[in-house]
């Protein structure tokens, strides 16, 4: 009995200690205008493609003969951030981040244009044939974290993907710009998103590493910052679901 007392001890400080931490700022107003970066009004759209696993090598091909053409069509406001296959996490599957300069109407007029672009269609036709589902999200970047740009490789990306519970995103964005500081040390922070269109309540973010050692190495590291654990222990009872997808860049991806 003096073993367990002794043992729950520090979880109860723990626990009496959240009590007193810094409240979420109780304003009015919307988690985009609280949270998202205010000197860009760039929007991402996060696509994830479950493939036929016969037909993988076939929709790579396929996407990068079109995509970059997308990409550097001056006349259409978007970037394509990145593009990857899934290595660990669920299986032939592609994920692309694409960033939309301007926003909604941007995103707006690059819909209308690739409507009437033929080769586009009968892009999205083909690749239609190959895929056994398919679904989006539209993000937000979160102001604290950094700008994604294009990195030179070779990498492996972790996308980190959390369904928060309803109400808590504000609590989040409060947390992750102080944790975001233990994790700039190796320039493995590539960007951090919140939806906006899809499914709600979703948080990503992106990695970069060497390695999955590095990548373990990296992480064990944070832990010995002081500091670190506290965070960790105030943001995981947000957390609903979790999800981490190791990926592969193909060859046109900018984020190498």
């Amino acid at each position: 009995r003096r073993l367990g007392s002794s043992a729950s001890r520090p979880r109860e400080d723990s626990w009496l200690k959240s009590l007193f931490v810094r409240k979420v700022d109780p304003r009015k107003d919307a988690h985009s205008n609280l949270l998202a970066k205010r000197e860009t009004s760039s929007l991402y759209k996060l696509q994830i493609h479950n493939v036929k696993p016969e037909c993988l090598d076939a929709y790579n091909k396929l996407c990068q003969e079109v995509l970059p053409k997308i990409h550097e069509e001056k006349h259409y406001p978007c970037a394509l951030v990145g593009t990857w296959n899934t290595w660990y996490g669920e299986q032939d599957q592609a994920v692309h981040l694409w960033r939309y300069e301007g926003g909604y109407p941007a995103l707006n007029e690059v819909m209308s244009k690739l409507r009437q672009n033929k080769e586009f269609t009968a892009f999205r036709k083909e690749r239609g044939n190959m895929l056994l589902s398919r679904k989006n999200q539209l993000l937000l970047e979160f102001s604290f974290w950094n700008e994604p740009v294009p990195r030179e490789g070779p990498n492996i990306y972790e996308l980190r993907s959390y369904q928060l519970r309803p109400g808590t995103m504000i609590e989040w964005g409060n947390y992750w710009a102080r944790a975001i500081r233990f994790r700039q040390d190796n320039n493995e922070a590539v960007g951090g998103f919140f939806s906006q269109i899809g499914q709600l309540y979703m948080v990503h973010h992106l990695w970069a590493y060497k390695d999955l050692q590095t990548r373990e190495d990296i992480r064990n590291a944070a832990w010995h910052k002081p500091g670190w654990d506290e965070l960790v222990y105030y943001t995981v009872p947000l957390i609903q679901e979790m999800e981490s997808r190791i990926m592969i860049p193909l060859k046109i991806s900018p984020l190498q």
